[in-house]
């Protein structure tokens, strides 16, 4: 049900930024199907938020702050859907 397309970005391997992964060309079709309505919103959050960065910023900012928390959930509930919506 779910086709992922991981597309990489040399401008991150270059400047030692891993995984090289552009966040705004990546993806999951039919995640729908793989999320529960709860993650997927606060994902939709997140990728609006990054969406005016470019890749290297973006991916820099998102490891920052994968790097807070002990797990993704953990992340993911310290979104606030009202506040960054």
């Amino acid at each position: 049900t779910g086709n992922m397309e991981l597309v990489l970005d040399r401008q991150l391997a270059q400047n030692y930024v891993y995984p090289a992964v552009d966040i705004h060309k990546s993806g999951t079709r039919r995640e729908e199907l793989l999320l529960p309505p709860h993650v997927l919103e606060k994902i939709y959050i997140i990728r609006r938020g990054l969406g005016g960065y470019r890749p290297l910023d973006a991916m820099e900012w998102l490891l920052r702050c994968l790097q807070r928390y002990p797990t993704n959930a953990q992340m993911l509930m310290d979104i606030k859907v009202t506040a960054l919506a």
